[in-house]
């Protein structure tokens, strides 16, 4: 099975970067120990831990509704939207989650939040870069350089099924209307998800290899 064709090195795209994990919560139990010069009222922090920035504690804390002091799927989800204030995805939030829920809680915490944020941040630069008519979304022409420089070079007939999976709006006519910057991030994952599975069954460099059926479905349902 030929997956990809090689390319010249690139820069990768922005990787998540985490914070230092923390234990599993534990659900009506008492709040952790106090961080100096922090207190907790009603399970939330009353103030921000020690060099947070003020400005992302208010508004973790403005997108923690229910003030437990972490953050749930739900409340990430209807916080995050794209340039043109649609929602992302479910399965953009999805990948967020398993990408910063380190602790496997269930939820964002606070020093989780930072490293998301930043990811967030840092595809946001990436997709102004890509996104040359200023648009508001990718198509495929754009798709295509942003994935060139990643080190991806995609088949046409691969991009355009790409494109087709992870277009926001197709058109009247049913042909990929523009990708929305939470479907470009997703897209961009699994490509580098995908190329770096294939990559790692690849042993001999030639793009080609020989998989069984159990394996080949870890590698698709791994993809987000």
């Amino acid at each position: 099975m030929s997956f990809y064709r090689r390319s010249n090195p690139a820069p990768p795209p922005p990787a998540a970067s985490r914070g230092p994990t923390r234990g599993p919560s534990q659900y009506g139990g008492r709040p952790p120990s106090n961080p100096p010069g922090q207190a907790y009222q009603y399970g939330r922090p009353k103030g921000p831990p020690p060099g947070a920035d003020q400005q992302l504690w208010a508004y973790f804390q403005s997108v923690d509704n229910d003030g437990s002091g972490a953050i749930t799927p739900d409340e990430l989800s209807k916080a995050l939207v794209n340039g043109d204030w649609t929602p992302f995805d479910r399965d953009t939030v999805r990948m967020l989650m398993g990408l910063f829920d380190t602790d496997r809680s269930g939820t964002i915490s606070f020093q989780e939040f930072v490293g998301l944020w930043k990811y967030i941040a840092d595809w946001q630069k990436v997709f102004r870069h890509f996104d040359r008519d200023q648009s508001g979304s990718i198509d495929g022409t754009e798709l295509a350089a942003a994935l060139r420089q990643f080190g991806y070079t995609l088949s046409p007939t691969i991009l355009s099924l790409v494109e087709q999976k992870y277009s926001s709006f197709p058109n009247a006519y049913g042909a990929p209307g523009g990708i929305n910057f939470d479907r470009f991030v997703r897209a961009c994952v699994a490509v580098k998800t995908l190329t770096e599975a294939f990559q790692k069954q690849d042993q001999d460099h030639d793009g080609w290899i020989q998989i069984n059926y159990d394996d080949f479905m870890k590698i698709v349902l791994a993809a987000p």
